[in-house]
């Protein structure tokens, strides 16, 4: 184990940053820390996530789940989309890229965690309908519920629909999960978001499901 590890192994978080190498190193210029975490990474021991982002790796039992790094590797952002609907279990397919949504500008990461998609979607409140967990174990997961993921979904990928038909054909979804839907949860999100194709969609949607 590389003299930085074994320093980064007994903090707090699996995840730190180049400031919090300083720290745990005063007095070392630049160049030295540097040359610290390039041997820690070609060694296996420290993964690379973004600049001046790090994270141990698995090996040493500090695992952290990519949904609760996704908002730590670029923020403000949650998790939505493909991934959120398939983490709810309202499609079948399995999502190997972690789709996120932001308020700035879209882009990507290839990490050693996973692969990482943000995507910027204009709203009011970008936390509304975004549920919040954590443990003692991990950072926070940020993961917007069912209906705000749909929303996100028809404005990244342009659809005009207007009734719950598509979600059935398209995206194969279950009636019994879409009954969950309640009618508060269309009214906060048709205020969060301008988008047009979002408002006809809500609006189809409340009156499908008789709300």
């Amino acid at each position: 184990m590389t003299r930085l590890t074994e320093l980064v192994f007994h903090l707090k978080s699996p995840i730190f940053t180049t400031h919090d190498i300083a720290n745990l190193l005063p007095g070392k210029s630049a160049d030295s820390l540097y040359g610290l975490v390039k041997r820690a990474i070609a060694c296996g021991e420290i993964l690379h996530l973004r600049r001046g982002l790090y994270c141990l790796a698995p090996k040493f039992g500090k695992t952290i789940h990519p949904y609760s790094v996704a908002h730590v590797i670029y923020g403000p952002s949650y998790i939505s989309l493909e991934t959120a609907l398939s983490f709810h279990g309202w499609i079948p397919e399995a999502v190997y890229t972690i789709t996120s949504v932001s308020s700035k500008k879209s882009t990507g990461f290839d990490t050693r965690l996973g692969v990482f998609s943000y995507t910027r979607v204009p709203q009011h409140i970008l936390y509304e309908g975004v549920n919040f967990s954590s443990s003692s174990e991990s950072y926070p997961m940020l993961m917007a519920n069912p209906l705000k993921a749909l929303c996100d979904y028809i404005y990244v990928h342009k659809q005009n629909w207007t009734t719950v038909s598509p979600l059935v054909k398209s995206l194969r979804m279950d009636w019994q999960n879409l009954e969950e839907i309640q009618a508060n949860q269309i009214n906060d999100l048709m205020e969060n978001y301008k988008s047009r194709r979002i408002q006809q969609f809500l609006s189809g949607l409340r009156k499908d499901l008789g709300l």
